[in-house]
């Protein structure tokens, strides 16, 4: 059955534009009520990251769940992955994040994880819609939920994080600098390098609720790398929004992107006999860490784009370490979903163990070239589905014998075919990318 509402990441859109409307969210928090309440007595926990927005919403959502009988418990500003954590410690029976990730601010949506800390399971997804359809109510007035703010939660999460590495660990003598993107993470996140003892710089932590986002985060990394050379600093971490993507920046004022990151997290796992199973990426990872996870003997395999997909994966196969070249990172050694801090976390840890710089622990991985081509196609058949194009796409496959890889997919947003190559040799991948795009245009013609 498919959903009329959410997405593989929730409910996302622009503020004002249906459904995210005041008035959706009030009935969204009545559905989600009245669903969680079937599941027995209803504790329910909401947080936010700092877009203006999300004090409108709040507020609906808290309207919408004491009407179906919820109670409900606000956080106030944290990091998505802060919820997902305070969700299962505070025995509640869902967390909701008010946040659009690493969109600007005229954008917002709702997030969800179950009372374990996770996505919550299509099931309940599908209830919350089906109640969507149907007239609100409000129990009576005995039963109306009760709403409480619970004030040290930023101290609760500093303490999860800094409980991911061993006791008594300490960078001293590091020095990074951090941007919070002006989101979620902008209180925890210096507090937590801080008291672990590394000399902190910060960037982008004046949150106004319009300038989330705004030319800074991990999807904006220029400024972060010219503060990295300015400040002579160790390395740079960059956060989105709210706080589930991390990237880096190596002393040199490189990037560092998601992919890196975790084959940094995988090595070290895997050399201390730690890491359970192999890697999971996704279609969009870099052949580079495919090659570099198998030349130690670590298994990759790749899920759909978006954490949830990942996560899936993770625990299909009984796993503890997947992630995104975006900046998901996963790591269920330590938490539920994809954690930016504690990513951060365990790349420093790593480091520290190797006693390596990030430019140096990044070099056992060489990305490879990819190539891009987006293709438009007036709809009609799909070209994917051409003997000819699935011909050349299995020739080229084949040529490559198994040092490159060829991925073409349709756009879910436009009218557009993605023709990707990686490989080894920039000019054959280039060479490969561009005579399989001129064979999709020639039979969408």
């Amino acid at each position: 059955m498919s959903k009329k509402y959410f997405g593989t990441d929730g409910i996302r859109g622009r503020v004002g534009q249906y459904p995210i409307t005041p008035d959706f969210m009030l009935k969204l928090g009545w559905a989600a009520g009245m669903a969680f309440r079937k599941m027995g007595a209803c504790k329910v926990l909401v947080g936010k990251d700092t877009r203006i927005s999300g004090y409108m919403f709040e507020s609906a959502l808290e309207a919408g769940l004491t009407s179906a009988g919820a109670d409900v418990m606000l956080l106030g500003p944290m990091p998505t992955p802060a919820i997902a954590y305070l969700t299962r410690t505070f025995h509640a029976e869902a967390g909701i994040v008010i946040s659009a990730s690493h969109n600007p601010h005229d954008d917002n949506g709702i997030k969800f994880f179950s009372g374990k800390g996770t996505k919550l399971p299509d099931e309940v997804e599908l209830m919350i819609e089906e109640l969507l359809d149907t007239p609100m109510t409000v129990v009576e007035s005995s039963k109306i939920g009760k709403v409480s703010r619970i004030n040290d939660a930023s101290g609760r999460y500093i303490e999860f994080c800094k409980s991911s590495v061993p006791t008594g660990t300490s960078f001293s003598g590091l020095k990074i600098v951090i941007d919070c993107a002006h989101g979620a993470t902008y209180k925890v996140a210096p507090s937590v390098f801080r008291e672990l003892g590394a000399e902190v710089v910060v960037l982008s932590a004046q949150p106004n609720g319009l300038n989330i986002n705004d030319n800074c985060g991990s999807t904006h990394m220029g400024p972060l790398q010219a503060a990295v050379i300015a400040e002579h600093a160790d390395l740079g971490i960059a956060f989105d929004g709210d706080g589930d993507r991390v990237q880096m920046v190596d002393h040199t004022g490189a990037v560092v992107d998601g992919d890196e990151l975790l084959f940094i997290i995988a090595r070290d796992l895997h050399l201390r006999d730690k890491l359970q199973g192999g890697v999971v990426g996704t279609l969009m990872s870099n052949l580079g860490l495919e090659l570099a996870l198998a030349d130690l003997g670590i298994p990759f395999v790749r899920a759909n784009v978006g954490d949830r997909y990942v996560i899936a994966e993770l625990l299909e196969r009984n796993w503890i370490v997947g992630g995104e070249n975006s900046g998901h990172v996963v790591c269920f050694s330590h938490t539920t979903t994809g954690d930016a801090i504690i990513a951060a976390l365990q790349v420093l840890m790593a480091l520290r163990t190797r006693d390596e710089g990030l430019a140096q622990s990044r070099q056992a991985l060489r990305k490879c070239p990819q190539v891009l081509i987006n293709v438009r196609f007036g709809g009609g058949a799909n070209p994917l589905e051409h003997p000819a194009v699935k011909e050349a796409s299995e020739r080229v496959t084949k040529a490559m014998a198994g040092r490159g890889r060829v991925l073409l997919r349709k756009s879910g947003t436009e009218p557009l075919v993605r023709v990707m190559v990686e490989g080894e040799e920039e000019t054959l991948v280039r060479g490969y990318a561009e005579e399989l795009a001129k064979l999709v245009t020639e039979v969408s013609a």
